[in-house]
């Protein structure tokens, strides 16, 4: 068979595809090389007729070819595309719905490699059923001649009863009781229902649960593997590295579960490590280092929510204009040169350079300033790397704020400093060392110590202060009398209601640089960063 022949027939086809599917955006299929499918194996390379990376679907002509006598070449590329296509325009649609269908899975299979396998079914199923029931396909026709083990025995049962077509399931084989049970569980299950694939999925699994087991003993005693898929496996590879990055950002804000969301990154762990993918905001590609999956769950958490950053004068100015004659020296700045004075020439004691003075007139230059976060991980405050803390998250999103205006962040992360339960980030731009040192956790008293932060606010003028904490702080009143001297920006979060916190408030409440917003419950605190610190920060949204 010739690559060229095949080429020709998809040049054919791909338009009418794209028609029939409302010309989805993604990239011309393309065929494997024959020689490249001949180095995976005979066994491998025939198997699996579809591979689908970084959205371009290839074809293998090897599998093709062993279609040869059952259906036509148009007719075998046709239904591989179809089935192609509707895993982008269908189902899993994104990388988020992947992952969900994916953890729902494994909750109930257990472990990592049934739960994808599931998940691969499931996919699957969905997007066969809702080509065939919307679009004309050949697919009844290529799963009519595709090789069966037992899995696919059952799902090649259950297409006949949803699909009303005679695949030679039914009268070719005698189902074992096992197997009959579970397509009629499986009959019951409503594939093509958006809103109810996590339910889907996890009925889903529990129906075909026993089945994979049985399989997998009888393996075990033969020493072989399970049903290969012919459609091709659904992995990371089938997504753009940024599908991949909006996915993860979906799906911890749909979850916002810590734990689950560490399970499923740490499961694709090596997949992400191979296409660079970490948990720093630039994320290249060829990157190795480990991935944080706590960092990268409040990182892609916190890029659902956006503040507004209110930018203050940083600067004051006036023209520069030319004002007096100085002689050129080797090294001096040509755009200075005056031209006129000179005679057109460049040389030591003929050329005249301008020397600039500052005008009387001031410009105000607007931009954001730089950032303090004073964080407390005491032992009053949650862990960040056990259950989501949202007060973490609150400081994430206004670093977030600060980050996107070109401004550097520092963080004092405290619990009982004087005894060194502290951690300390001077100004910085990476955006990971600063998630890294919002994370951590000291579960001890709370105090903080002046002697940290003085430095800090010394070396940047002007500068906010953006502190959370429940206040109950040991030396509050030295804190008090801190904040009570400064002119910064302040915005204090306070969680709770206690006597600290209300000793905080009164000695503010007329201080207008400084504004406090009090969190009855840690649950609230997202409210406040995206509501109340949102008007503070931008006045001009509370007129809205």
């Amino acid at each position: 068979m010739e690559d060229k022949k095949l080429q020709e027939i998809l040049e054919e086809i791909w338009p009418r595809l794209r028609k029939k599917h409302l010309y989805p955006e993604i990239p011309v299929p393309q065929i494997k090389p024959i020689q490249e499918s001949l180095a995976e194996g005979e066994e491998n390379s025939e198997g699996v007729g579809l591979e689908i990376k970084d959205k371009v679907m290839t074809l293998n002509p090897l599998f093709i070819a062993s279609m040869e006598g059952k259906m036509s070449r148009e007719e075998v590329m046709e239904a591989l595309l179809d089935h192609g296509i509707t895993h982008y325009t269908f189902c899993p649609w994104d990388f988020q719905t992947h992952l969900m269908i994916y953890a729902e899975a494994k909750k109930v299979m257990g472990d990592k490699e049934t739960a994808k396998r599931v998940a691969n079914y499931f996919i699957d199923v969905v997007a066969d059923t809702h080509c065939v029931k919307h679009r004309s396909t050949q697919i009844p026709e290529l799963h009519r001649h595709l090789k069966k083990g037992p899995i696919q025995e059952v799902i090649q049962s259950l297409y006949e009863k949803i699909w009303g077509v005679d695949l030679g399931i039914s009268s070719s084989k005698k189902e074992s009781r096992l197997q009959a049970e579970t397509v009629r569980r499986l009959m019951r299950i409503p594939y093509l229902d958006r809103s109810r694939w996590p339910e889907s999925i996890r009925k889903f699994a529990r129906s075909l649960k026993p089945l994979i087991a049985a399989e997998q003993k009888e393996q075990r005693g033969k020493g072989g593997k399970g049903d290969s898929n012919p459609q091709g496996d659904h992995d990371l590879d089938h997504y753009s590295f940024e599908e991949i990055d909006s996915g993860l950002r979906e799906y911890a804000r749909k979850t916002m579960d810590l734990a689950q969301f560490r399970e499923v990154v740490e499961d694709f762990s090596e997949e992400l490590k191979e296409i660079g993918y970490g948990a720093e905001g630039g994320m290249g590609r060829g990157r190795s280092a480990p991935i944080d999956a706590d960092i990268l769950f409040y990182m892609k958490l916190a890029e659902n929510y956006s503040i507004p950053l209110r930018k203050l004068p940083l600067e004051e100015g006036g023209d520069l204009h030319p004002h007096s004659h100085y002689p050129w020296e080797v090294g001096s700045p040509y755009q200075d040169v005056d031209i006129w004075t000179s005679f057109g020439k460049i040389m030591p004691g003929i050329t005249q350079v301008w020397k600039k003075k500052e005008g009387r007139g001031r410009l105000k230059i607007e931009g954001a300033p730089d950032c303090l976060i004073i964080i407390d991980s005491s032992g009053s405050m949650i862990n960040p790397r056990k259950n989501l803390s949202y007060a973490v998250l609150g400081a994430a999103c206004a670093t977030n704020a600060y980050l996107r205006n070109d401004s550097k962040v520092a963080v004092y992360n405290f619990s009982d400093a004087p005894m060194g339960g502290r951690d300390i980030l001077d100004f910085t731009d990476d955006r990971e060392a600063i998630y890294r040192s919002l994370c951590k956790y000291f579960g001890g008293g709370t105090a903080l110590d002046l002697d940290d932060i003085l430095p800090l606010i010394r070396k940047k003028t002007p500068l906010d202060l953006f502190i959370i904490t429940d206040m109950k702080i040991t030396n509050l009143e030295t804190l008090i009398g801190f904040f009570g001297q400064i002119q910064n920006r302040v915005t204090a979060v306070h969680i709770g209601e206690n006597p600290y916190a209300t000793r905080f408030e009164k000695a503010f409440e007329k201080r207008k640089n400084i504004s406090i917003f009090k969190v009855k419950r840690k649950e609230d605190i997202p409210h406040i960063v995206l509501g109340s610190i949102r008007e503070y920060f931008n006045p001009v949204e509370k007129r809205r």
